[in-house]
């Protein structure tokens, strides 16, 4: 599968990407290239190999998901201009 500069102006349009004549020129040596790689890796025999999510195995460490308060108003609203009852305080903005 090759593109030519028809088709890149095609896509560019879909896009709604500026491209000027000499740029989708310069992009079809590009695009080709690219597509000839993934031809490429087309012809690699994947088969019994299972799909994977990263090249390493990574086991993610999480915390437990236990609900809390977090226990730091105070401390959040220590940075409030004006508090009241413990909460932020914010002018009326609704008659």
């Amino acid at each position: 599968m090759s593109v030519d500069t028809a088709t890149v102006r095609h896509i560019a349009r879909l896009a709604r990407i500026a491209v000027t004549d000499g740029e989708a020129e310069a992009l079809v040596p590009e695009l080709n290239n690219i597509l000839g790689w993934i031809e490429q890796l087309q012809e690699v025999d994947v088969t019994g190999v299972e799909p994977m999510t990263a090249v390493i195995a990574n086991h993610l460490r999480l915390r437990d998901d236990i609900v809390t308060d977090g226990d730091k108003r105070d401390a959040v609203l220590a940075n409030a201009p004006v508090t009241e009852h413990g909460f932020f305080a914010v002018p009326k903005v609704i008659e």
